[in-house]
């Protein structure tokens, strides 16, 4: 009797060692284990580099594909695959969970936390897509883009608790990936543009969901008091009420836990609304927008922050990567923060204190001409804000970087960015400053920052390998389009990065030579990670056109031919000497406008429409209804020739299943107005010459 309660502790003891019980600090920290991915940037420095060195620049000629998992439910994928003990473990779209197998792609368990049916109001700013999962001692940490956390067994994919992170009432969603860090777990979420947000983030017991602490990145009402000084502090920067927006600074992405100074970087975001005239008419820094925000990470207190875009007026948000890196600086060594922010400045932070080491432009940059050293503020052209009503701006919104992870090689000492080259032109011009209110569940940033048509070629992508310490461009690869993945890095002097167009490249990290490629046959929007399982090197990454880039640009990002619902979504895994092939590609595939001719457009609907469209449609169905991928054309939809049609998938829902939200309150007018706005598109020729040229 003994010896079988032997065997079945040992059992248990095994199956628990497998799920992962000891991804803890300590293993998080550990720059040298390779064998796994256990976090988001595979350790707790967000470098995104591996020590595994078996696929190198002498044998990545010979990597193939060993398996692949097609995920026809799945539209955009951007999230980061965890590698822990031979399962890896990642999202899809609506925040579904799977566990497989790292050396076959055999599917172990799936979790659907059914976002479509708790969403509420909320499905109609949502998206699909996330950037990823946490694991902590056995535990699968899923954030859903409806504001639910959820520990899942990492053994079984069963559920062990669930808090929701915000109020339901709110336009708030969750597009980051949670992280981990002391028996704790920590999101933020996102929403500015929706409503009137104030930025936050919460801490979690990872064992009982109770809530640790909560800090805010701007302050509330003056006249409810402060939940801290750092909020009585920064209430000092703000002016008017902007307490009635929100303020914004949300923390949709950018989180890191330093274990060496115990403390947690925010990378925070825009103002709510972007407009400074309206959000803080008389001027201020804003504090805490577009900052990173060092907290003590036992207790949540402030501790220090450095702020990229005082008074930010052109989303130019922080909340990118935050890596931590040892570089020496001016013959000392510095434990520095490496930041490449959307405004288009490189950052090095000191981590101790967070003064500013140094900061030049990774891309071109037209809003302010330097960084001042001795303030730390930058210098700001005239005119940039848009004084008197417009004005054209490098970079634009999208930022020179988006959250497209950056890495960071220790051996060359460079780090690889996926970068946007584009203006923006941000106009208030028609905005009412003196009345304007914030939306619900609607956009409105309070600036419009452009056309209807966004042309295909208006900026160009790149991949740069930038020195820090330099602060100097060593090599870059041209890149398709402006929506790139993130990168990843490794010993073997590779670094990996999928395209826009469907390709996988690996190049020498230290010279960016061209070394291997792969055609994966769908548009790709996530980083490869790397790990081992049984002495075998391999490397995994997720294939589908999404986030951002694949909804609000139009035709921008249509260029690419990723039709919505036409090409397999897929986990795609390498290894060295393996042949196996994909099915074929269907290739890219264009929308083709009906063009109804009985249909007699009337100008005046279609400007109405125009402003409804804008404010519930634009940001699924793309600028112009011109779709970039993320959702259907509706030039292309013959539901849009039917009010009929119209009333059962816009008013009463039909599609809500498949993410399409229900707009009860609109009348027939509504639907007539969209129509007409619709078929006006359709009957204008696109801005793209690829869609033209091809057609569903």
């Amino acid at each position: 009797m003994r010896d079988i309660k032997l065997i079945v502790l040992l059992l248990a003891v095994h199956t628990n060692l497998i799920a992962g019980s000891t991804v803890d600090d300590k293993f998080l920290a550990d720059e040298e284990e390779a064998t796994n991915w256990a976090g988001y940037g595979r350790t707790y420095s967000e470098q995104r580099f591996s020590p595994q060195t078996q696929i190198n620049d002498k044998t990545v000629s010979e990597l193939g594909i060993k398996w692949y998992l097609d995920l026809p439910k799945d539209r955009s994928l951007t999230g980061t695959p965890l590698a822990i003990d031979g399962i890896l473990y990642f999202n899809g779209s609506y925040n579904v969970v799977r566990a497989v197998e790292a050396k076959t792609g055999k599917l172990l368990w799936e979790f659907d936390p059914k976002v479509t049916e708790h969403s509420g109001d909320r499905l109609r700013m949502m998206w699909d897509w996330n950037r990823g999962i946490a694991f902590w001692k056995g535990k699968v940490f899923n954030a859903t883009i409806d504001g639910r956390l959820i520990a899942l067994d990492a053994k079984t994919g069963k559920p062990v608790w669930t808090v929701q992170t915000f109020d339901p009432q709110k336009p708030l969603i969750i597009t980051g990936a949670p992280k981990v860090f002391k028996d704790k777990v920590i999101i933020g979420n996102g929403g500015t543009e929706w409503g009137p947000a104030r930025g936050f983030v919460t801490a979690y017991d990872t064992e009982t969901g109770e809530e640790a602490w909560k800090f805010y990145t701007v302050p509330g009402n003056p006249a409810d008091g402060f939940e801290n000084n750092a909020m009585k502090m920064a209430a000092k920067t703000w002016t008017g009420e902007w307490w009635k927006h929100g303020g914004g600074g949300t923390v949709w992405h950018g989180i890191t836990y330093d274990p060496e100074f115990n403390q947690v970087y925010l990378g925070t975001g825009n103002g709510s609304p972007w407009n400074p005239k309206i959000r803080s008419p008389e001027g201020g820094d804003n504090l805490f927008l577009c900052s990173i925000v060092a907290l003590d990470a036992d207790t949540g207190e402030y501790k220090w922050h450095y702020q990229t875009t005082p008074g930010e007026a052109w989303d130019y948000n922080s909340n990118m990567d935050m890596i931590l890196v040892d570089l020496k600086v001016k013959d000392r060594l510095a434990k520095a923060i490496i930041h490449a922010p959307k405004n288009g400045f490189f950052y090095i932070i000191n981590r101790v204190n967070g003064k500013l080491l140094s900061a030049e432009p990774y891309v071109k940059v037209d809003w302010a001409t330097e960084v001042d050293m001795k303030t730390g503020r930058p210098i700001e052209r005239a005119g940039a804000r848009y004084e008197d009503g417009e004005e054209v701006v490098w970079p634009s919104a999208f930022g020179g970087h988006n959250w497209h992870a950056m890495s960071y090689n220790p051996n060359t000492g460079l780090a690889y960015i996926p970068i946007i080259e584009m203006p923006g032109m941000f106009s208030d011009k028609n905005v009412d400053i003196m009345h304007w209110e914030s939306p619900y569940f609607k956009f409105d940033a309070a600036i419009e920052f452009g056309p209807d048509y966004v042309p295909d070629g208006i900026g160009t992508g790149a991949l740069r390998a930038w020195d820090p310490l330099r602060q100097k461009l060593i090599w870059e690869v041209p890149l398709p389009g402006v929506w790139n993945p993130g990168t990843l890095t490794t010993a073997g002097n590779l670094v990996f990065q999928g395209r826009a167009d469907g390709t996988f490249h690996a190049y020498t990290a230290d010279k960016g030579e061209a070394l291997w490629s792969r055609d994966l046959g769908v548009g790709i929007s996530a980083p490869p990670i790397t790990y081992n399982v049984d002495g075998v090197q391999y490397i995994s990454l997720l294939t589908g056109w999404g986030g951002v880039g694949a909804a609000t640009p139009g035709f921008m990002g249509a260029q690419h031919g990723w039709a919505y619902g036409a090409h397999m979504r897929r986990l795609v895994t390498f290894a060295l000497n393996e042949k196996n092939e994909l099915p074929p590609s269907k290739g890219p595939i264009y929308a083709k406008p009906i063009l109804a001719e009985d249909f007699v457009v009337d100008e005046t609907l279609a400007s109405r429409g125009s402003k409804l469209y804008t404010e519930e449609c634009m940001m699924c169905h793309g600028p112009g209804a011109g779709a970039a991928g993320n959702a259907p054309d509706l030039r292309a939809s013959p539901i849009m020739l039917s009010t009929d049609a119209m009333h059962s998938v816009v008013v009463n829902g039909s599609l809500r299943s498949n993410g399409m939200p229900n707009f009860a309150k609109y009348q027939e007018n509504d639907l007539i107005a969209l129509q007409h706005y619709v078929r006006r598109q359709a009957n204008t020729p696109a801005p793209c010459k690829a869609c033209n040229e091809g057609g569903l």
